[in-house]
This record gives structure tokens, sequence and C-alpha cells, in this order.
């Protein structure tokens, strides 16, 4: 089994930065690949990031894409999400996500393990 812990969240204004980390334990963390999603007040849960096992690959949601930045220390047992240019529509509950493969996904069903969530707001 196991445990995520999302940490980072906030209240940021439009433009800055901020990053996300996720503390994994239980199992050896480069075991499976993770991703990150979030979910704004009344919408669905939506795809972010996400990062290999080895972290050699990654892929991006458009929205984000240029902005934000996901990566992993294995030997921290730690996933990140460097998010630049901040825009009030990035306003949601993030959760970082693990699954037992170790290449990446977009849909929130092919994860197994779910962190849960820190808020980040974003205001103009």
């Amino acid at each position: 089994q196991v445990q995520l812990v999302d940490r980072g969240g906030g209240s940021v204004q439009a433009g800055d930065s901020l990053r996300l980390s996720c503390v994994a334990s239980g199992r050896t963390f480069s075991d499976y690949a993770m991703g990150w999603f979030r979910q704004a007040l009344g919408k669905e849960r939506d795809f972010v990031a996400a990062i290999s096992w080895s972290g050699h690959s990654t892929d991006y949601a458009n929205s984000v894409k240029g902005r934000f930045t996901i990566s992993r220390d294995n030997a921290k047992n730690t996933l990140y999400l460097q998010m630049n240019s901040l825009k009030p529509e990035d306003t949601a509950v993030y959760y970082c996500a693990g699954r037992d493969r170790s290449w990446t996904a977009r849909f929130s069903h092919e994860y197994d393990y779910w962190g849960q969530g820190t808020q980040v707001t974003v205001s103009s």
C-alpha cells in the first residue's frame, strides 16, 4: 500500500509561482508513475501532469504546458509540481496520484493511490 501526502498549496496573486510537493511512503517510490490532478469547485477532476517512474518521460495538459513543471526525486520519495505564471483559472484543489505502472497516464481511473489534496487559490 502507498500513502501520499500533498503539501505546498496556498493563496497567491496572478503571475506568482508556487511549488507543490507530494511525499510518498509505504512502497519503493520508483516502482510507480505519478501524476497531478486538480478539481475546481463544482467541476470534475482534471489531469494536470504526469511523470514516469524514472522521470525521463513527462506529459502535460495543454492548459499548463510551458507554465508548470512536474519532477520527482526518487531518493527523497517526493513528487513536485512547480507552477509559474499562475492564473485565476488555476484555482483548484490539487491532488497527487500514483499508479502501479511505470509509464504515464492521463485518466484518473488509471491511478491507484491518491493524496488528500491541497488548495491553490489564485486571485487576479
